[in-house]
């Protein structure tokens, strides 16, 4: 298993069992990983929109920018309606230290490296959010707005997660 691997299969550990430890997150714990988790991926496919060379992943790269970014804006403008200002936990702060760990790794590669490990960790990286969003996310959220765009955003996640497989399958036969 490479490193990024290893690192994306140890903060899904760290979320699940942190979210379940403090007996699920609050709801500004709730919008403050969905908050989090989008950044996350903004600034990974920007970093990768300005490293590769494949189109495909150039292509995958702009279409998590640009969904994550309005997910942010969805997530934003409901924290504002219900007065909830996203709140750092332990879970966001795992979230952000691997998406440190990675972005130090991504930025080590080139060419057709690159691309795998950025699709690769992408594909690990959507199956641990939908992970949380089913096992934690959605049945910790008590504000009925909050639950339901997190409802409405996991096809969303699901299908990005099939794009990315279906584009890490590509570049194995590469």
């Amino acid at each position: 298993m490479n490193p990024s691997k290893i690192a994306v299969a140890l903060a899904a550990s760290l979320f699940l069992v942190t979210a379940y430890a403090q007996g699920g997150p609050s709801d500004p714990q709730i919008a403050g990983i969905v908050v989090t988790a989008d950044q996350i991926d903004i600034d990974a496919g920007k970093l990768a929109k300005s490293h590769t060379k494949n189109k495909e992943v150039s292509k995958f790269a702009q279409l998590m920018i640009t969904d994550h970014t309005a997910v942010n804006k969805q997530a934003g403008a409901l924290a504002k309606k219900l007065g909830v200002k996203p709140e750092d936990s332990p879970t966001s702060q795992s979230l952000k230290t691997g998406a440190a760990e990675n972005t130090k790794n991504l930025k080590g590669l080139k060419g057709a490296a690159f691309d795998k490990a950025y699709v690769d960790h992408e594909v690990a990286y959507h199956q641990q959010v939908l992970d949380a969003i089913d096992k934690v996310l959605i049945p910790s959220a008590k504000n009925a707005e909050l639950k339901n765009l997190i409802v409405k955003v996991r096809p969303a996640i699901a299908a990005h997660l099939d794009h990315a497989k279906m584009i890490q399958s590509s570049l194995a036969k590469k």
